[in-house]
């Protein structure tokens, strides 16, 4: 499925993810919502996952899903019967799109892999894989558990057992050069299939990395630096084939990770799980869901009332609905669509829009709009956090 068509505005589709929360150990960078457990009952998470969801698909007007995507967390702990026994419960209120898209994060440990032939049975079409580097002296600095050999393992079998794979990487290490982050890219384009994810290291408050910085054990590159780092992957990428679609993601067209344009595209897609997030239009005004994040707290409170839910806030204040579209939609290297905007928010873009000062940028080379949507450029998707501010009334 192409990331956009021409003329016509894409649908945002409709997505369902699961979020696992456990894992083996909580990486040093990690901010996800994770936890490290010495034993976790199957049965009775997947029985309160179900009970989520039912409370969840009660609520939606939405009928076919496109996406799911098991999330945390580290799903690839998880048994492929609880993979299957989820995916049947989705089935059970929705139905599926003809070339529903049903992805898996997994670690590249060989014992996870064992899985992935489970995973595929179950109904996964498409495996994400967490791989981080290509070099076994940045994994251990990473606090990753697999080393590069197990990784290429992994990389290999998830390709004989998946027609769609993707994997991750970080970049902007401390003391990584250009030259050394181009070899492990071209290493890692080589061994990829259709789809990659490359982020910039970055430390979030309460990480283990984010003590080691105050403490001055390390520091992250100049951001001239960064700035070379990342349009020298913008340009390796394009150049074999995988162009940037997001800022972080790259794919071949018709590669595009489904689950993840939903969310950009500002589709309506339920969370389930601790600290999962939803998106959902009831009665007309698209409301936020947020559930309780820790494992514990969750599953007594889906045990006991049904579901987990910690907060719903209705977006209902169109300027807030705007300018969280456009955080998502600009990140796209299609940019927002005018038709799903009007869609979404009821209003036309140009309600939204200092002309003026919109003007200045896309003479800056910032931005760009024709008659159908409004997008970054390349160069504004360097600095978008600082373009939105000036481009709303």
């Amino acid at each position: 499925m192409p990331a956009s068509t021409k003329n016509r505005a894409p649908d945002p589709g409709f997505g369902l993810y699961f979020h696992w929360p456990f894992c083996r150990k909580k990486c040093p960078y990690c901010d996800f919502n994770s936890h490290v457990r010495e034993t976790v009952d199957q049965r009775r998470w997947t029985a309160a996952l179900l009970r989520e969801l039912d409370h969840f698909a009660r609520q939606s007007s939405q009928k076919t899903l496109t996406s799911i995507f098991f999330g945390g967390g580290t799903p690839s702990l998880m048994a492929p019967e609880t993979v299957g026994a989820l995916i049947d419960g989705a089935r059970s209120h929705f139905a599926f799109a003809s070339d529903i898209e049903i992805t898996l994060e997994a670690n590249p440990t060989s014992v996870e892999a064992a899985s992935f032939k489970g995973y595929a049975g179950a109904g996964v079409t498409r495996l994400s894989l967490g791989v981080q580097s290509m070099r076994d002296e940045a994994l251990r600095f990473l606090g990753r558990e697999h080393s590069v050999g197990e990784a290429l393992q992994a990389i290999e079998l998830a390709r004989e057992t998946f027609a769609n794979i993707s994997f991750d990487l970080i970049y902007a290490l401390p003391g990584q050069s250009i030259e050394d982050w181009r070899a492990d890219l071209e290493r890692a384009l080589s061994l990829a299939g259709d789809h990659l994810s490359l982020y910039q290291l970055t430390i979030e408050p309460n990480t283990g990395f984010a003590g080691a910085v105050r403490r001055g054990d390390f520091a992250l590159p100049p951001e001239e630096n960064a700035e070379a780092l990342f349009e020298m992957t913008q340009a390796v990428c394009a150049a074999a084939g995988l162009p940037a679609y997001e800022i972080s993601n790259h794919a071949r067209p018709g590669f595009e990770c489904r689950h993840n344009l939903t969310y950009w595209r500002y589709g309506e897609y339920i969370g389930v799980g601790p600290g999962a997030h939803g998106r959902l239009v009831r009665g007309g005004v698209r409301t936020a869901s947020q559930q309780r994040k820790r494992p514990e707290s969750w599953l007594s409170a889906v045990e006991s009332a049904g579901h987990g839910t910690e907060a719903e806030t209705p977006l209902d204040r169109p300027l807030e609905g705007a300018e969280e579209l456009l955080l998502m939609g600009l990140r796209l290297a299609e940019g927002v669509w005018f038709e799903n905007f009007s869609a979404a928010i009821g209003a036309p873009i140009t309600d939204f829009l200092d002309r003026p000062r919109l003007r200045r940028l896309i003479d800056a080379g910032l931005m760009e709009m024709d008659g159908r949507r409004l997008r970054a450029t390349d160069r504004g998707r360097l600095v978008l956090n600082s373009l939105l501010p000036e481009i709303l009334v």
